[in-house]
């Protein structure tokens, strides 16, 4: 048992716990103290009572998921309320996060125009304080109230209203809007050795599906019959088709089973299947509707004469249940072919170093929503998915046969080939359909991959 790493895990958890304690206590108080300046005691009791009502209704969800464990799937009712619960929870932590930070800079500025006293008026200050203390009748004024400022007081009040409004207002757009806003991206990725007759060949990628209470059937459909209507010549299905256990797999393998192509559908596990149990019922399915779930397996296609090797893995973990470091694609060797091209389907985009390390012209992964919520400050992406991945989303090359320590190199998501890297190992990370958590998305919509190889 590797105990460092456990108390991490329990300090991160506790930290989690903590905060989305903080930020429910804060709107707790926001809300009573807004009601009581009310004059109406009905309006105020009203309000109040329809808080408390959503706040347990939130809890009732939350508990009942846990509970039902991986028996049966949620009612229409109770994923309205899961789905309630994911967008209360997470609007009100980000939205309490914002609000802390307008308050962190109103007291560093306070602290920064504080008027400092010099030593000699210090001196003259502690003489006259006997005098000052003999004259009860003269007004006492403390510094704060000799300095108080209204336009900054009334600028940082509109700035915490809208910090705290603004988390609000992008979870609804997110959730009703930029969520369903399923988007095609067309990359071109260069491969080395790919023979004349592949250059051009079409791969369609969906990841991420999810279908949960924040991702119904109808939805998936849709990208489905979007997907279809690329004209692909092979489709692959990148990992976490659900969220929970209690989500319906097999419903959502039915409606994967539209998808078409002259070289099959093909696809790998994610880590959701792995939560879920659920890695070996998914491959019964694939295979009930024609498709393959290939798990630490390869196959061998030929397009127009030309031969390639689909590889495919299951969730590859980065560490064990004890928190110790684990190699990933371990035994990925005999799957490896050096007379033909190799593409590895692998739902984690962090088994790329090792995969380039073994000289795999293509990995094709998903697993991190393109970080679901993205906001550019100073022309930097800010994302939650940092924290996972420096393969967040779009196309990635770094040298094959090279150890994992070499540096990375990022090409363009959206640029065309160009002057591609010589013998360079190639990543695309799919930005997924659904999500997780949260039922939101902004500045990262749903993601269609359509893939043309092209000759390097």
């Amino acid at each position: 048992m590797n105990w460092g790493w456990l108390l991490f895990r329990i300090a991160i958890g506790a930290a989690i716990l903590t905060t989305v304690f903080l930020s429910q206590r804060f709107w707790y108080r926001a809300i009573w103290r807004t009601t009581s300046r009310w004059r109406a005691n009905w309006l105020r009791i009203a309000a109040r009572a329809v808080y408390l009502i959503a706040l347990l209704l939130v809890i009732f969800a939350i508990a009942r998921g846990f509970r039902m464990g991986t028996h049966g799937h949620l009612r229409q009712n109770e994923a309205f309320l899961a789905m309630f619960a994911g967008l209360w929870f997470s609007s009100a932590l980000f939205a309490f996060l914002a609000v802390e930070v307008v308050h962190g800079v109103e007291r560093l500025w306070n602290w920064s125009r504080k008027p400092r006293m010099k030593p000699s008026a210090a001196v003259e200050s502690a003489g006259a304080a006997p005098a000052a203390a003999a004259d009860n009748s003269a007004p006492h004024h403390s510094i704060g109230e000799r300095l108080a400022d209204p336009s900054r007081r009334y600028f940082f009040r509109a700035a915490s209203v809208l910090a705290g409004a603004a988390p609000f207002a992008g979870a609804v757009y997110g959730f009703a809007t930029e969520r369903l806003n399923y988007s095609v991206r067309r990359v071109e990725i260069p491969i080395p050795n790919l023979p004349p007759a592949m250059d051009g060949m079409k791969i369609a990628q969906i990841s991420d599906i999810h279908l949960s209470a924040f991702m119904s059937r109808a939805a998936v459909r849709r990208a489905v019959d979007m997907t279809n209507d690329l004209g692909s010549d092979i489709t692959v299905v990148t990992g976490d088709l659900i969220t929970n256990s209690h989500d319906p797999i097999a419903d959502c393998v039915e409606e994967v089973s539209r998808l078409h192509a002259p070289l099959g559908v093909w696809g790998c596990n994610g880590n959701h299947e792995i939560y879920a149990d659920a890695e070996q019922l998914a491959g019964e399915l694939f295979a009930q509707y024609g498709m393959k779930m290939l798990r630490q397996e390869n196959a061998v296609l030929e397009y127009r004469g030309a031969k390639f090797n689909l590889i495919g893995v299951d969730y590859q973990r980065e560490r064990n249940l004890n928190g110790h470091r684990t190699q990933m694609l371990s035994n990925m060797e005999p799957l490896i072919r050096r007379d033909v091209p190799n593409i590895l389907l692998s739902h984690n985009p962090n088994s790329f170093n090792r995969a380039a390390e073994l000289g795999i012209e293509l990995s094709l992964a998903g697993h991190t929503h393109g970080g679901q919520i993205q906001v550019e400050i100073l022309d930097h992406r800010l994302t939650p998915a940092r924290f996972i991945s420096d393969y967040i989303a779009g196309l990635f090359e770094r040298p094959m046969f090279k150890p994992s320590h070499e540096i990375m190199v990022q090409a363009e998501p959206d640029a065309p080939a160009g002057n591609p890297t010589p013998n360079a190992s190639r990543l695309y990370v799919n930005r997924g359909l659904g999500t997780v958590g949260a039922p939101v998305r902004l500045g990262v919509p749903p993601e269609i991959s359509f893939i043309v190889l092209r000759r390097a």
